[in-house]
């Protein structure tokens, strides 16, 4: 007897139907569309303007780890350990695995008596091309430093070392370390009683699902933490120095749009990106943040639909906008050159 197919599974909550952000033509015609949300808040938590259904909840991903790394300040262990602005640098950061990134983590884990190994997140390649060009040359495997989230999971570390934690425990969703973590992201977006939810991210750590206006409103009291109270604040300036001194460590030094954005506003923007095609950008002194987010998780979408608004919003403008010119939509075109069609933002 045949066996019958068995029913969907179907989720709870039905995926937005969110409206198309960016169109890919081809020739004529529209190949491809990328549908998505974004909103623009001020560090009230006050929506000022958003497409799609930006208070639906999404994953964070890394975009985050300006909220990860408050605990490590606040808490006094940053500066028991000794953390550089370079170091802090790192543990905000998504990085490209180059030498610039990983020596440093490597340097604080040292500090702690510690070494790669007890870093959690899992090994993989570099994500700059040349940096991975360079560990095949040597003949060299990707090690833990290589990760993108390191220096996060070394932040982590210290706080464990500082809290008494052990080391082995510093991702448990339950221990001291990740509950400070999950209190800060609760406040800094002013979200209710079970508002955020977690899941596991890449790199292992606990990831955070909250509604996309939360997120922006978390990010815009980071860039903009006048408001806060006086150990926030200051934690919060200096996240926000380091970022502004070493773009570079925040991402890559080649074709990463953090590090770009970071140096062409020279610090006054603090952008961040996360898993599945999620960004932020908050805009200090303007007291406001965007965040947006690619239905499809495809970056191709992103860097387009982020510098459009940046330029609507007057985040950037005139010669910067200028020389982040190859990351905004327009003509493409093939490897010989060949204009073959456009990308259109539809914001």
């Amino acid at each position: 007897m045949p066996q019958s197919r068995p029913a969907p599974v179907r989720s709870a909550a039905t995926y937005p139907d969110n409206p198309v952000l960016l169109r890919v033509w081809r020739g004529d015609w529209v190949e491809s569309q990328h549908r998505g949300a974004w909103v623009l808040v001020d560090a009230a938590g006050r929506v000022l303007e958003g497409a799609g259904a930006f208070d639906a909840p999404v994953f964070a991903r890394s975009s985050v780890k300006s909220l990860q790394a408050l605990p490590l300040i606040e808490s006094g262990a940053a500066d028991r350990f000794g953390l550089t602005t370079e170091e802090l640098a790192l543990v905000l950061s998504s990085h490209g695995g180059e030498d610039c990134h990983t020596g440093p983590v490597g340097r604080l884990l040292a500090r702690l008596g510690l070494g790669p190994e007890a870093l959690r997140c899992g090994a993989h390649a570099p994500f700059d091309a040349r940096a991975r060009e360079e560990l095949a040359g040597r003949g060299q495997r990707p090690s833990t430093l290589h990760n993108n989230c390191s220096g996060k999971h070394a932040g982590f570390l210290c706080l464990a070392c500082h809290l008494g934690v052990a080391p082995e425990r510093y991702l448990d969703p339950a221990g001291l370390v990740q509950q400070a973590v999950r209190g800060v992201v609760e406040a800094m977006a002013g979200a209710a009683p079970g508002e955020v939810e977690t899941a596991v991210d890449g790199c292992s750590a606990p990831t955070f699902r909250l509604p996309l206006s939360k997120l922006a409103t978390a990010i815009a009291r980071v860039a903009n933490p006048e408001s806060l109270a006086p150990a926030r604040r200051a934690a919060c300036e200096r996240i926000l120095e380091a970022a502004a001194r070493h773009p570079e460590l925040i991402a890559g030094t080649r074709k990463r749009l953090c590090t770009d954005l970071l140096r062409v506003s020279a610090g006054r923007l603090f952008p961040k990106i996360g898993g599945d095609a999620v960004y932020v950008v908050g805009a200090r002194g303007a007291g406001r943040a965007l965040a947006v987010k690619v239905d499809d998780g495809e970056s191709r979408g992103l860097a387009p639909v982020v510098l459009a608004l940046c330029e609507r919003f007057g985040f950037l403008g005139g010669q910067e906008l200028e020389r982040l010119g190859e990351w905004r939509a327009g003509i493409t075109r093939n490897w010989a050159g060949l204009e073959v069609g456009r990308l259109e933002v539809s914001t």
